[in-house]
């Protein structure tokens, strides 16, 4: 015997659906997830009923967000490529980092942070066996009013000379071009590592399938990232980019500032160097908004 039918008369008109959702959400208890859950649910049923979205089209969806989470490992964070290449890591960087003016603005985390890298002392080499063209960082960290913040806490990373990161390579017995670093007294650092090279995102998934059929490149501008941390001071996420390089107007994951942008002069050996300012806020200060 077949289950009863509900005749299509009584079904839901699509507005109705999406009053029906909202007032299930209504009982959620925290005020917060309440809010959240609401507006997404609403914003979801907008975007479907405004481009008349097919069950097929939805269906691909579905089986694009599967693949998407079996491509995520230990050593890759496909949901991040994915928040990052459609601009809405930068723009929640935006909304959660207003500065004092003055501090280095912030930029996205990306997917290739490791915790737990070796901490290294003042001038050494970074780089650890990663191939490259040798490169100096130097430079300070400070409060916009010149106050120098000793024993700041710098993590490092970066891509070699083929625009790889280590937990990309197989087979690696140490990491290598990554470190976490302590400023001195006087908030000063250096290190040696490799000068960075822009390089792809990897695109042999999903996330790249969407950028091909959308007619955009996975590439990134070579940059440095820099993890910066201190007690009474706000965390700093941020980069350091190379002047000059071809995709500093068109980066991938949409990361760069115009602030962020540094001269990497080569040196009379072949080597390159630079100088890096970096300006912490102070925890709990009532920042400027500036967007």
């Amino acid at each position: 015997m077949n289950p009863p039918t509900t005749p299509a008369a009584h079904l839901p008109p699509p507005h109705d659906i999406t009053r029906a959702v909202l007032e299930r959400l209504a009982a959620t208890p925290d005020p917060r997830l309440r809010q959240v859950m609401s507006s997404l649910v609403a914003h979801l049923h907008a975007f479907a009923r405004d481009v008349q979205l097919t069950e097929a089209e939805w269906f691909a969806g579905i089986e694009f967000l599967t693949r998407t989470g079996h491509a995520t490992n230990e050593w890759r964070q496909e949901f991040i490529l994915l928040s990052d290449t459609l601009g809405l890591s930068m723009l929640t960087v935006a909304l959660n980092h207003d500065r004092t003016p003055g501090c280095t603005e912030a930029t996205v985390f990306g997917p290739f942070h490791v915790e737990g890298a070796p901490e290294l002392p003042l001038g050494a080499d970074v780089a650890q066996g990663a191939q490259g063209v040798p490169c100096t960082v130097s430079g300070t960290v400070r409060g916009a009013d010149g106050t120098p913040v000793g024993q700041a806490v710098i993590d490092v990373w970066q891509a070699d000379a083929e625009g790889l990161y280590d937990v990309q390579r197989d087979g690696l017995e140490q990491h290598q071009a990554r470190a976490v670093l302590r400023a001195d007294a006087q908030g000063r650092f250096h290190f040696r590592t490799v000068l960075p090279v822009p390089y792809a995102i990897p695109d042999d998934g999903p996330v790249g399938d969407l950028l091909k059929a959308t007619g955009r490149h996975p590439w990134r501008p070579a940059h440095l990232h820099f993890r910066v941390q201190a007690p009474g001071w706000r965390t700093l996420i941020t980069h350091v980019f190379r002047q000059g390089d071809p995709y500093l107007d068109s980066d991938a994951v949409f990361g760069v500032r115009p602030s962020l942008v540094a001269d990497w002069p080569q040196q009379p050996d072949g080597s390159h160097a630079v100088a890096v300012d970096i300006v912490l806020d102070r925890e709990g200060s009532p920042p400027e908004v500036l967007r």
